[in-house]
């Protein structure tokens, strides 16, 4: 072979190891690319996700409170400057709110026309006409979402804790409405005691305990098998209810006797503890170590004064000073604060659990009711 073909076949030669070893880094280039591409659209998803939470978490952290205010509405106010944000018109009295679990939408009892809070018999008025509903609104937008008839004199409003029901104690008819949710379609009319009024579901969602105004009773319902189950003899004129979260203690304002009654629900055994003039609702805070009775007494005699009871001693810690007329009231979740209605003063008061005192009272027109907060 030539010298000339020797150069060439060997320029050849490296120009065909050289654009090999190219090849190859470039599909090793590839290779690595490829294998990066997933951990970087991981990456990207794990960074929208963490945004995405963030954007909830910053929703959710808006926390509200509503209150039923007899007058036509219900109002909506922010918790940590307590300022209200918006007024919903609602065409009759408005007696009752609840917050969804969910923490979507509010519930609310409505009946036609108002009769005040001033009669010692049940404090609720005597007058009703037909037409009683209950409706439902959008927590974030205040939208009407449905509208949903019941029976007479609807009062009270609560959904089960797991959101399949609401249900309205209807106060002349004596039982209980059953709504499905989100359906919003009445599945059951549970009979009750004499004048069902204020209640509590049990965490498990399985039982709803109904204080019976016009008799001396708490019935039990059974949201299974959509019966009253049992008939707890508790003591005169009762108004709200409230259960422990472990489903064995329920404890009841006795409108009547000025007393809370404080019911072992293993054995029916009763126990009362006196409190202030004409107590009507009754909150058990997110422990269940404190039960918070809110005192209202009558139109001609208010009350204005928040009973706190130590549910394990079974003994009042002490008496809070609030507005005139102290009736709906509810803790935060977080455990900080009580909200308290004041009806014959048209104010709420907000009261810091760790000093038992209030801390800051808000003008709320139209007498307000009852009271709830967002989660």
């Amino acid at each position: 072979m030539s010298n000339v073909k020797k150069s060439v076949f060997i320029f050849l030669l490296l120009l065909g190891v050289i654009l090999a070893g190219c090849s190859s880094a470039s599909n090793a280039g590839e290779d690595k690319k490829s294998e990066k591409e997933p951990v970087s659209q991981v990456e990207t998803k794990e960074r929208e996700d963490d945004e995405n939470k963030e954007e909830a978490d910053e929703k959710t952290a808006v926390q509200y409170y509503f209150t039923a205010n007899e007058g036509g509405s219900i109002s909506k106010i922010e918790a940590v400057n307590n300022s209200i944000i918006s007024t919903i018109e609602v065409d009759g009295s408005v007696h009752n709110v609840q917050v969804s679990p969910d923490g979507k939408m509010i519930g609310a009892t409505v009946v036609p026309s108002m009769e005040g809070h001033g009669g010692e018999d049940d404090g609720h008025g005597e007058e009703m006409e037909m037409g009683a509903k209950a409706v439902f609104y959008s927590i974030e937008n205040d939208e009407l979402m449905q509208v949903v008839e019941v029976g007479n004199h609807p009062a009270h409003i609560v959904f089960s804790e797991d959101g399949k029901y609401a249900a309205v104690t209807n106060n002349e008819d004596n039982n209980v409405t059953v709504i499905e949710i989100p359906s919003f379609t009445v599945i059951n009319t549970v009979e009750t005691g004499k004048g069902p009024h204020g209640f509590r579901i049990s965490s498990d969602s399985k039982r709803a305990y109904i204080a019976n105004m016009g008799e001396d009773t708490v019935s039990v319902v059974n949201l299974e098998t959509m019966k009253e189950e049992n008939r707890i003899k508790v003591g005169t004129s009762p108004v709200t209810t409230g259960v422990t979260s472990d489903g064995k203690t329920l404890v009841v304002t006795l409108n009547g006797e000025n007393a809370l009654a404080v019911v072992d629900l293993d054995t029916d055994k009763v126990d009362k503890i006196p409190v202030g003039s004409g107590p009507a609702q009754v909150y058990i805070d997110e422990k269940d170590q404190f039960a918070y009775v809110a005192n209202q007494g009558t139109e001609e005699a208010p009350s204005s004064s928040v009973t706190v009871i130590d549910l394990a001693a079974k003994k009042i810690i002490t008496e809070i000073k609030t507005g005139k007329g102290s009736h709906g009231v509810v803790t935060s979740p977080d455990n900080k604060r009580v909200y308290v209605t004041n009806m014959f003063e048209d104010t709420v008061s907000i009261i810091d659990k760790e000093q038992n005192k209030v801390i800051k009272t808000i003008e709320v027109e139209g007498v307000p009711n009852g009271i709830s907060i967002t989660n």
